[in-house]
């Protein structure tokens, strides 16, 4: 922060009435009682010749017009001598908060103050004077103008008569023409000012669009337990010091339009719960997060290198697997995918060719990511069964935060169809079932974006691919899954990509230890274009 030059100083002290009519009747006196017919001087300067002595009459008339005050200029009122109590009265619970800056330093002085010691004074249309002005400390409101030539705050300086006026951002002529017979503090202007960290949580938080308008409201606003946060877009996507402040406050108004979301947005910063590495995004505001994933079975590992350990070890070993996976600066996080819903060659009792995993069994992985600030997707291979059927079975798990759905169509069975014959396929309308539901999910339990994400080698896997719904509770990506050699991997990366509707999506990448040849480095995976947020391991 800049160190602000030293306070300059200054009274303004005009040639006020009173002291014209006292030097007057001296004049006068002096005339009279001088041999030479001209004022005695107490000084050793020369006197000025003057060639005719001035009449009474005269003497007055000059009086008259020098005491005309200067246009437009804010005179202090006549005060006693008795002492004055200008501490400040508790705010009344029902202060109308007016988002205009000058108003709302008017209403604010009204309310807390009958009188002021001192008076802060800027211009409402330079934050940096506002913020400059709390930096400083005044003991008393402060006030902002949009124009001289408005009376509501010279009104309110006379009502307050402050023994001293505090100024920042005007020039000296200016201050000297308007703000003639107050004592007046000029402080230059801070271009670094900002308003300092609450100890305790805002009385009040206003959301308004615009940071300029956000920093003037917290300046004044400062006077009351109050302050503003400037949001043009996704409340979730503020930074955390905002979501904290927006948080812990008593009362949090929105006062723009933020679209229809908004104030489901407001509840979910306010619940609280954030997802792993903080934040309310999956991948971040601006895809500044990337996810590395152990994918497979906690019971087998057959079925993907998850079910080789336990969660603890699982936990140790992704964090070798994801080294290197930063290299781009986005910030990684760690995950265990975990399939749910297993493909099953028998029909079995509900004759869907999928045997659900118990809950128990699930359990232990996600709290032991919860404990390690890991994320978890639970992965649906659901047979002959719709996804929506089975997502609803594990509807205890996706109620967290953590705890993403991942959707593959692989093993999505038409009725006839068995397991390893053919490819699975599902339309997007029964993919956009799902995602109604989990983003209806999300949305009344207030919770972060969650991760939809849909796995994909093959154009016949996703019919209708255009058509999937990506509602703003879920982040929902196409996760290449194919296996094999690492050219043609990349050939159907490029060709899913290269549908038009490709960036409506986030894109993820999987590597197989056992079945690619060679399986991928963190690089070889990172010089992707675009470069996959979620990368898992089978």
């Amino acid at each position: 922060m800049a160190t602000p030059s030293p306070v300059r100083r200054r009274v303004a002290q005009p040639f006020g009435a009173g002291v014209l009519a006292a030097a007057a009747s001296v004049m006068l006196l002096a005339v009279a009682c001088s041999p030479n017919g001209f004022p005695t001087r107490e000084t050793q300067e020369p006197a000025t010749p003057v060639a005719t002595v001035p009449s009474a009459a005269d003497t007055v008339a000059a009086v008259a017009t020098a005491s005309a005050p200067a246009p437009h200029a804010t005179s202090p009122p006549e005060t006693s001598a008795a002492p004055r109590d200008c501490s400040p009265r508790a705010a009344p619970a029902e202060l109308d908060f007016d988002t205009a800056a000058v108003p709302l330093s008017i209403e604010i002085s009204r309310a807390l103050y009958e009188c002021a010691d001192e008076v802060g004074l800027g211009f409402a249309r330079d934050p940096a004077t506002a913020l400059t002005l709390t930096a400083h400390g005044i003991r008393g409101p402060m006030l902002l103008i949009e124009s001289w030539s408005a009376a509501d705050a010279m009104d309110e300086i006379r009502r307050l008569a402050p023994e001293r006026i505090i100024a920042a951002g005007f020039s000296e002529q200016i201050l000297e023409l308007r703000l003639a017979g107050y004592a007046v503090e000029q402080v230059p202007v801070d271009p670094e000012a900002a308003l300092p960290v609450a100890d305790v949580p805002h009385e009040r938080v206003l959301v308004v669009g615009d940071a300029s308008q956000a920093a003037v409201i917290g300046a004044v606003g400062s006077q009351i337990g109050a302050t503003a946060v400037a949001v043009t877009g996704d409340l979730r996507a503020l930074a955390a010091p905002e979501r904290q402040v927006l948080r812990d406050a008593v009362h949090v108004e929105i006062h723009t339009d933020l679209g229809p979301d908004a104030e489901w947005q407001l509840e979910v910063i306010r619940r609280g719960d954030e997802l792993p590495g903080g934040g309310l995004l999956v991948f971040g505001p601006d895809g500044s997060r990337r996810i590395v994933a152990l994918y497979g079975h906690p019971t087998t590992s057959q079925l993907g290198v998850l079910g080789e350990q336990n969660p603890d070890d699982g936990v140790e070993r992704l964090r070798t697997i994801a080294e290197g996976y930063d290299a781009d600066g986005r910030e990684v996080v760690l995950a265990f995918e975990i399939i749910a819903t297993v493909a099953s060659a028998q029909a079995g009792r509900d004759g869907d060719y999928s045997n659900e995993t118990a809950h128990d069994v699930i359990r232990p992985w996600i709290e032991t990511a919860a404990a390690n600030d890991m994320y978890v997707v639970l992965d649906l291979q659901s047979g002959r069964t719709d996804f929506l059927t089975q997502a609803k079975q594990y509807e205890e798990f996706l109620r967290l935060p953590h705890v993403g759905l991942a959707l593959d169509p692989e093993w999505r069975l038409k009725p006839g169809q068995v397991h390893l014959r053919q490819i699975g396929t599902v339309d997007a309308a029964e993919i956009n079932q799902v995602s109604a539901w989990l983003a209806d999910l999300v949305r009344s339990e207030a919770l972060p974006q969650k991760l939809l994400l849909l796995h994909q080698f093959r154009f016949s896997m996703i019919t209708n691919r255009e058509l999937i719904e990506t509602p703003p509770e879920l982040a929902v990506m196409i996760h290449m899954d194919g296996q094999g050699p690492l050219n043609t991997k990349y050939t159907t990366w490029d060709a899913l990509l290269g549908l038009p509707d490709a960036d409506r999506y986030y894109w993820g990448w999987k590597n197989f230890y056992d079945e690619d040849s060679p399986t991928a480095t963190a690089p070889q995976v990172l010089a992707l274009t675009p470069s996959p947020l979620f990368v898992s391991y089978q």
